[in-house]
């Protein structure tokens, strides 16, 4: 029986300045309370905006809370498009995450979705930065909701 308990993030792409710096505090606490809940994997998808935060937060705490960081991630060209410094960002965590995995190689209709879906697939709690507005976030927010995820939403 698997008893790994997890913990996926979703949230926002575009975030200001101001709210970052208070979201990412709450961030870094909230992850703390849930490794000492016994919640020490944590799935991420890759994103711009909160995931990358999510991902940067977990791999900060990760030796001194014994923490993994999972990559779920929609495809292989995911960043096309990006900044260079949003594609530095990715390529950093990617490249000291514990383990990551693809749903497609090229981008697809669905491989965004199937990703949130397979982030919250096994997760206990699920992460949010979520202000109501309609998008992937919001179908990752109510995918869990009616999985039964616990849902912690830092932007209430």
């Amino acid at each position: 029986m698997n008893t790994e308990r997890i913990c996926c993030f979703t949230g926002h792409r575009h975030i200001s300045t101001e709210v970052l710096q208070s979201l990412t505090p709450r961030l870094r606490s909230t992850i703390r309370d849930l490794a000492a809940e016994g919640i020490h994997t944590f799935r991420a998808g890759g994103a711009i905006g909160f995931d990358t935060l999510a991902a940067l937060c977990v791999l900060e705490l990760r030796e001194k809370l014994g923490l993994r960081l999972e990559l779920v991630l929609p495809c292989h060209d995911q960043t096309r498009g990006w900044s260079a410094r949003d594609k530095d960002f990715y390529n950093h965590i990617l490249g000291v995450c514990d383990s990551s995995r693809y749903i497609s190689d090229v981008y697809t209709r669905d491989c965004m979705l199937e990703r949130d879906r397979r982030m919250v697939d096994g997760s206990e709690v699920c992460v949010a930065y979520f202000t109501g507005r309609r998008g992937g976030t919001s179908f990752t927010v109510n995918y869990a909701l009616g999985k039964g995820v616990r849902l912690i939403n830092l932007a209430e």
